[in-house]
């Protein structure tokens, strides 16, 4: 079982990963929603295409930005659509 564990919270947990550069990508219903805020960050990846954000708030601590995903990824990343990845601090293993 694979965990994405911040502020002593379990954020994200499945034996359901897809691993791309080095990045677990958790199914979107393997996290838990109460930790995930929206956040207008996106960023542009050249195989895989445009990356939304969300930050993380837990038990009322931010971490902005610390979780992506692609809601349209590019056919070569096609493995990762609806999948969620994180950082910025956020234990993953």
């Amino acid at each position: 079982m694979v965990k994405a564990v911040w502020n002593g919270k379990v954020i994200a947990q499945s034996d359901d990963t897809v691993v791309v550069e080095g990045n677990h990508y958790f199914p979107r219903d393997a996290v838990s929603s109460e930790f995930l805020v929206e956040s207008q960050k996106q960023t542009g990846c050249p195989w895989k295409g445009t990356a939304n954000y969300f930050s993380l708030n837990v038990d009322g601590q931010q971490n902005p930005d610390a979780a992506w995903y692609y809601p349209e990824p590019k056919s070569a990343a096609k493995e990762i659509k609806g999948r969620v990845a994180f950082w910025r601090g956020v234990q993953v293993g």
